[in-house]
């Protein structure tokens, strides 16, 4: 791993020991520099008083859970990557976490490749939003103007603040109008890999396009899905 990534921090919110100490203890073999916590209460606590550079956060917490992590964090921090650990059977939690702001989400038993996968792309597109080289332009969609850069948007229902996988995913639609781009790659243009796995994080993301954008979200006109084939927008 290359010495950029080895400066990177991670702060690891996992009550389970058994697993957040293997976890910390890959995460540092591979170079970065973990502080782990099992409250969400102390999460908060140092958040407010160090950087960090990736969040991974468990959702079942005690005191205060990790949906409350995630909202807490948003509403001051919208570029934080939040890597979010939830049960298998726990789909409206998943789905409650992204709406809070979670980048992604990873149940419960998974692959440790997978993890340290995704913890590095999510790491290096954050990279990449802080260059000034790639910096994005305004866009204009459903008669708002957004900010790509300031993650903001301003239009017929008021001011919106976006999250950087929102803005991402919005610019891959948007920039590529009446294609349709399929679950796989979105998952790679946005998330930065490719997996048949957890492929409903798009979907999820989309219903928050919809809900932003959408003058009826339920019977969406701009973010049309196609069955089996993906997503396309529609000026």
């Amino acid at each position: 791993m290359e010495n950029k990534t080895r400066a990177c921090k991670i702060l690891l919110v996992e009550d389970e020991l058994n697993l957040a100490r293997p976890l910390q203890f890959n995460l540092e073999q591979e170079g970065y520099e973990v502080r782990s916590t099992p409250s969400g209460k102390e999460a908060l606590a140092v958040i407010g008083s160090e950087p960090f550079d990736l969040i991974i956060l468990d959702l079942m917490l005690e005191e205060i859970d990790g949906f409350e992590v995630a909202r807490q964090v948003r509403q001051n921090n919208q570029k934080l990557p939040i890597l979010m650990l939830t049960a298998r059977s726990a789909v409206r939690d998943r789905i409650h976490g992204l709406e809070l702001g979670a980048d992604d989400y990873m149940t419960k038993p998974f692959h440790l490749k997978e993890l340290l996968l995704r913890v590095e792309r999510m790491i290096e597109r954050s990279t990449w939003y802080e260059s000034e080289e790639s910096l994005p332009p305004q866009i204009t969609v459903t008669g708002y103007t957004v900010d790509l850069e300031k993650l903001s948007a301003d239009g017929p229902r008021g001011p919106i603040q976006l999250t950087v996988l929102e803005a991402n995913l919005l610019q891959a639609l948007v920039t590529r109008p009446n294609r349709v781009l399929s679950r796989s790659e979105l998952l790679e243009k946005v998330w930065g890999y490719n997996s048949k796995a957890e492929s409903r994080t798009v979907d999820n993301f989309i219903v928050r396009l919809r809900k932003y954008f959408e003058d009826e979200p339920d019977q969406p006109q701009h973010f049309i899905s196609l069955r089996g084939k993906g997503y396309m927008y529609v000026p």
